[in-house]
């Protein structure tokens, strides 16, 4: 069974890194953010577009390894469109799924549960972690 749920879970990152959402750089963009992992070498450029209290758009471009592209990808799909009080609350979520906490996960966000298995890879939380970690810096100093 747990190695049934590992293949699922390898396809549903293996798609988002090999087709990721908003994969582009977007310089025009007002805001800018940088996620690094010194220690691997991922970065990635988020360029995020707000209006008022939403987040408009979200693309991202850079280089890492499948998990950290493909959990980039799942933020700039999930949380385009959405307030910020509620792109917390979301990244809050992904985290905790990370992290390998047992919470519901409604059906958007079904494929957070794919990277739960960051957990039993020494390093590679913080490739799953890597663009969340840097966006929800970037929203709580905003305040």
């Amino acid at each position: 069974m747990e190695k049934d749920l590992s293949q699922l879970y390898q396809k549903i990152i293996l798609n988002y890194n090999q087709n990721p959402y908003h994969f582009e750089k977007r310089s025009e963009s007002i805001i800018q953010l940088e996620a690094y992992n010194p220690l691997c070498g991922d970065q990635f450029q988020l360029y995020l577009f707000q209006e008022n209290d939403i987040i408009s758009e979200i693309y991202f471009h850079g280089y890492g390894c499948a998990i950290s592209k493909a959990s980039t990808s799942v933020l700039a799909e999930q949380l385009e469109g959405k307030k910020i009080a509620e792109a917390k609350e979301i990244i809050q979520k992904f985290l905790a799924v990370v992290e390998g906490k047992e919470i519901q996960l409604s059906e958007p966000y079904q494929d957070f549960q794919a990277f739960s298995v960051a957990k039993n890879f020494p390093g590679r939380e913080e490739c799953a972690n890597l663009s969340w970690l840097c966006l929800q810096e970037h929203l709580d100093d905003e305040k």
